[in-house]
This record gives structure tokens, sequence and C-alpha cells, in this order.
């Protein structure tokens, strides 16, 4: 069962709704496909789901708030100051590393009851349009995308990818790991 309604998720991104501007139906729908995706391989528990949700809010929002494709660390600023703010810091090390950790193209290697390999591959099969799929059936990526549609979210990726290569042709992907 997908989930279509998630509070926190909704609540953060209408915060950041005017610095969204018009991608953000586009950003929302992301989210709504990584946090199922992840959810799709993790457990489904209460505090689990706010992780995922608050990650999942801010893990590219740096991109719109801080006008920068070298986002990382503004979205980790803006989900600490969240987690501060909501009585959650002590959530700080696993969002800041799912954040952070979201491009590794490789394995994380760390915590393996975090959620962070969750959530990086979480996002690697919606940025790959389910190209990669890391095991997860078809069928499922076909649902979450017909309830979520891109609308324009990996076209707004392509255009800022051109302008970030530009302007920084030895560094096109700053936010990418091995």
């Amino acid at each position: 069962m997908l989930l279509t309604k998630i509070a926190t998720l909704d609540e953060v991104l209408d915060v950041h709704r005017a610095a969204l501007g018009s991608d953000f139906t586009a950003y929302r729908n992301h989210t709504y496909r990584v946090l199922n995706l992840c959810a799709a391989r993790s457990s489904a528990d209460p505090e689990q789901l706010e992780k995922m949700a608050i990650a999942a809010a801010f893990h590219d929002m740096g991109i719109w708030t801080d006008g920068t494709f070298d986002y990382l660390e503004p979205s980790v600023r803006l989900a600490s100051s969240h987690l501060a703010q909501s009585g959650r810091a002590e959530w700080m090390p696993e969002i800041t590393a799912m954040i952070r950790e979201h491009h590794k193209l490789s394995r994380y290697r760390g915590d393996p009851l975090s959620l962070v390999e969750s959530f990086r591959r979480a996002d690697w099969v919606d940025v790959s349009r389910g190209f990669i799929t890391f095991g997860l059936s078809r069928s499922l990526l076909r649902e979450i995308f017909a309830v979520w549609p891109s609308a324009g979210f990996h076209k707004r990726l392509v255009q800022l990818e051109l302008v970030r290569l530009r302007t920084h042709p030895w560094n096109p992907l700053p936010m990418v790991r091995l």
C-alpha cells in the first residue's frame, strides 16, 4: 500500500513553497516517490517513516533555497535546523548521512541498521526513472510513478545539470560521491 499523505513531509514542503516556486509539484512528487521507494525497503515503523519524510523533504531543497546545484550542505543545514526546532536533534546524524550520501555511487558502508542505504537506493531508483531498480518490482515502480508523475522534475534536473556544466565544467556534479 502506497503512502499518499505524510503530514510532516507536506508541512515542510509547504514552508518552502515560495522557494520551490513553479517546481513545487515536481519536487513534491519526487519526495513522495523517494519516500515510498525507501519505505518499500525498510520498516514501516512510525519513527522510521518520520525520518524518511524529513530526509525526503530536505534532501535536494538547497537547490531552491540557496540557488545552487552544490546543494548537499545547504540541505543538511535546513534539515538540522528543522530537527533542532522540532525537538528531534538526536536524529541529526542519521538524517545528515541520508542527505549527504544519497548520491553516493557505491554502497553506504556505515551503520547497516540506519536508513541511509535504503534512502540512497530509493533516490537512485527515482532519478533513473526506474532504470535502476535495486530489486524492486517493475509493477511497484509503475504504480509509484503513476500516482506521483515526474511533473517536470527530471527535465528540471537536466536543465540544472547543463547550467552547472557551463559554469563549472571541471565539477559538474558536486553532489555525487564515490
